[in-house]
């Protein structure tokens, strides 16, 4: 028989949340996984829908939450937004908030990582712990700059050349996450593929 904890439901074999369901199993260390999400997904005011959906997909291959801070660039229904996500909908859980404000108040003592162009040190630079809030602005403008001066010890960037103004947003923030799990060993997260028709 199953038992309600907070807002997932636990049965001895399934995991129900409101992202989806999430199987009981072993990561790659062969830890149990128990619980999601990992990280969340912050991002401020994004503008293409493709991008959003390309984030939510990750969200739901990591187990991430995804938060949306208006005002939106399109509508949440857009029809692009869900092709991009594919069929993976149903295994995020996703937020939506009315400004940023709103937004940190709702969670006053979580720890927060801003992805920035404009920032003085490396991704690789900081620790990042289980449930962090990783934080991406907006496609055609990034992070407000008093955000990211309030912020400055926090606010993390990605390496590239210099004539390159930015990555692509839902690929910033796939390099983001991973870095993530990758200190956190992957918990939660299966390591070992299998063949379909072959054997290894």
């Amino acid at each position: 028989m199953g038992v309600r904890d907070g807002g997932i439901f636990r049965c001895p074999f399934l995991f129900f949340g409101s992202g989806g369901i999430f199987r009981k199993g072993l990561d790659f260390f062969g830890r149990v996984i128990y619980n999601v999400p990992m990280f969340h997904i912050v991002l401020v005011e994004p503008e293409i829908p493709q991008n959003t959906g390309n984030i939510a997909r990750t969200c739901a291959a990591t187990g991430c939450e995804l938060h949306l801070i208006k005002p939106l660039g399109f509508d949440i229904s857009d029809k692009a937004l869900k092709r991009a996500g594919l069929d993976y909908w149903h295994l995020v859980k996703v937020h939506t908030h009315e400004n940023f404000d709103e937004f940190l108040s709702l969670y006053p003592d979580a720890r927060f990582r801003f992805f920035t162009t404009k920032a003085e040190r490396p991704y690789t630079a900081l620790d990042y712990r289980e449930r962090d809030f990783l934080v991406f602005g907006k496609e055609t403008k990034g992070l407000d700059e008093q955000l990211l001066v309030d912020h400055r010890p926090d606010c993390v960037r990605i390496p590239m050349i210099g004539e390159s103004r930015s990555l692509n947003l839902s690929n910033a923030v796939a390099v983001g996450v991973y870095e993530a799990l990758r200190q956190t060993g992957f918990l939660g997260l299966e390591g070992k593929g299998s063949l379909h028709r072959l054997q290894w």
